[in-house]
């Protein structure tokens, strides 16, 4: 299983914490630190739109208009916390964040 987060942010180390203690093994990348590949961001708001940026975050708040009109895979690629996260790849099939429907789907 593959877990897209930061090291910083709460809800990805309650979501890290219950997944490991549910028995999954975690590949944790950290969005910030690690890196997503384009590929990757392209698939994620292919799947999930653009429901995978965080447009109540700080970062998003501090760009221009025009910077929160453009592509999303580049806005992902030139400021990976604009990232909701965090974003689950369970084999194959694509999570995104930890609410009650995704806590439910993993964990049962």
């Amino acid at each position: 299983m593959d877990f897209y987060g930061l090291k910083t942010c709460d809800t990805c180390r309650k979501a890290e914490k219950a997944l490991r203690s549910h028995g999954y093994d975690l590949n944790v990348i950290d969005v910030r630190s690690d890196g997503v590949p384009e590929a990757e961001l392209s698939r994620f708001v292919e799947t999930l739109g653009d429901a995978v940026l965080n447009r109540r975050s700080t970062t998003w708040r501090g760009l221009t208009a025009a910077e929160q009109e453009g592509n999303p895979v580049e806005l992902l690629a030139n400021h990976p916390t604009l990232m909701k996260r965090p974003v689950i790849d369970h084999e194959g099939r694509l999570y995104l964040g930890w609410g009650k429907d995704v806590q439910a789907a993993l964990l049962g």
